[in-house]
């Protein structure tokens, strides 16, 4: 397909919003007008993914548009540095103004991201990060800050949701003052908020409007107690946030606080917009929305990301603007390495083959007008609370999640939206099973060779922990709960 007419370009990415939950993608109460609206005026992905179900390998790949297997980003403590191709330098390298308003994950404001401007900038804790993650065997301690999930859930105001205010306001002041300056080439502007990740400390009025709503249960939390796959087991066992809600009213505070979050970061969405049409910009600037990977939301008993289920896997992504289509929905699955290409079209990047040589991901762009059902989707998982790699593949109706050490899970999604009836069981006993469960193994080693991959995750895991001085060593350093946004000297008790 051509090119699109080069327009600026605004990413909004947030942290940890499950796709379902979500307005335009069919939750019964979520209030999300502002991506609702961008999604009636655009067009919305409605099978879109993560690469990794965690914060740093999943931020690594969208910046390098690579697997995470492919940069070696493989957990909390391994964060992009700016030593890889990043579509950020490779847009600045051709004049265009790259900037980022807000959460990045890498490793330190000393790199060199790539950016032209790198504003309100929010990295791992230390340039060290999740080091407990690192352990990933039987002496894998249970973390500590699990607690915070209940203790905090509640209406008020965090460290995040103040981060995020700050985050739009310098966000409105770029727009108003800066962008005008560089109308020579069109820009990109990165505006990654926090929310809704975790503590579940929403603005009161955001809070009260689901607090105040008979809220059912999590789906299949009565099942939270049995075992679900060991996958999953080890997980809960290790990220014990559950143990920690004691009451009906905990979880049902735990529920506010996260839909309340979204309808938080929803609304600083469409401040941003509005400061874009008074600034006379928005004819001139396409606008895309995603997020780094989803939320479990008390799912089986799981709270948190990092398992391969719809609820972290699953991602919205909507796309919106001049030359883009109204009322579109997508149903080729996709994932954020696709986004990529994408921004380098939607700019007018004028390199050539040698930037995009070995990129995994297809321009967003290509799929708005030719549906591709049986395309493949890709995550993998190598990090904090596992004990054994998970490979994702999406393909037509069918899911397949592959453990390298554990039994295997292949949902129908079309038939079982739940993922409750795990098909891989009866692989033995019914041809057309064993068919699908080949045709998707077949497609995740096109890709890589998970054994392979996760003797690589582990090497360079065992190596990071012998550098930090030994497991001891990094048990005692602990669990340090939530990156620390700049300015902020003290994690919350």
């Amino acid at each position: 397909m051509p090119s699109l007419p080069p327009k600026n370009l605004i990413i909004f990415m947030s942290d940890e919003h499950t796709r379902s939950a979500t307005g335009c993608y069919g939750h019964p109460i979520a209030s999300t007008p502002n991506l609702d609206k961008l999604a009636g005026d655009g067009v919305r992905f409605d099978k879109a993914y993560t690469n990794c179900p965690v914060c740093v390998p999943a931020r690594a790949s969208f910046a390098t548009g690579r697997y995470v297997h492919q940069i070696s980003c493989w957990d909390n403590a391994t964060p992009f540095d700016g030593s890889d191709p990043n579509w950020h330098s490779v847009l600045r390298e051709r004049g265009h103004q790259t900037v980022s308003i807000g959460k990045l994950h890498f490793r330190s404001c000393n790199d060199d991201n790539g950016f032209t401007d790198e504003q309100l900038a929010m990295h791992i804790i230390d340039g060290k990060g999740d080091l407990l993650g690192l352990i990933r065997d039987e002496d894998t301690p249970k973390r500590g800050a699990s607690r915070k999930m209940a203790g905090m859930a509640g209406p008020g105001e965090s460290m995040y949701t103040r981060y995020d205010r700050d985050i739009v306001a310098a966000t409105q002041k770029w727009i108003y003052e800066e962008a005008p300056k560089h109308t020579y080439k069109p820009w990109v502007l990165f505006i990654s908020l926090v929310a809704p990740h975790f503590p579940l400390t929403a603005p009161s009025e955001h809070f009260y409007r689901y607090y105040n709503f008979d809220l059912p249960p999590p789906r299949l939390y009565a099942e939270r107690n049995a075992p679900i796959h060991p996958f999953v087991d080890d997980y809960r066992k290790i990220f014990a946030y559950d143990e920690h809600f004691n009451t009906n009213d905990s979880v049902k505070r735990a529920q506010a606080g996260y839909l309340g979050l979204i309808s938080f970061m929803d609304e600083q969405i469409g401040i941003v917009l509005s400061a874009l049409e008074k600034a006379g910009l928005q004819n001139e600037t396409r606008v895309l929305y995603t997020t780094d990977h989803g939320d479990n939301m008390g799912v089986r008993g799981a709270w948190g990301k990092s398992l391969m289920y719809e609820e972290p896997a699953a991602v919205p992504l909507i796309l919106s603007g001049p030359d883009i289509p109204s009322s579109t929905v997508v149903s080729t699955p996709v994932t954020l390495v696709d986004v990529y290409p994408f921004i380098l079209d939607c700019v007018g990047f004028e390199g050539g083959e040698e930037e995009r040589a070995g990129l995994p991901g297809t321009n967003l762009k290509d799929f708005i007008h030719e549906n591709q059902p049986d395309r493949v989707a890709f995550s993998e998982y190598h990090g904090m609370g596992s004990k054994t790699a998970a490979f994702m593949i999406r393909k037509g109706d069918y899911k397949l999640v592959h453990y390298v050490d554990y039994p295997d899970q292949l949902f129908n999604l079309i038939n079982d939206p739940g993922e409750t009836n795990n098909l891989f069981l009866y692989a033995d006993e019914d041809p057309n099973i064993a068919a699908i469960y080949a045709d998707l193994m077949g497609e995740l080693q096109a890709i890589c060779n998970p054994v392979e991959v996760d003797r690589a995750a582990r090497s360079k895991q065992a190596e990071m922990i012998a550098q930090h001085g030994g497991k001891t060593a990094i048990i005692k350093r602990g669990d340090l709960g939530f990156s620390v946004p700049p300015g902020v000297q003290a994690m919350f008790d």
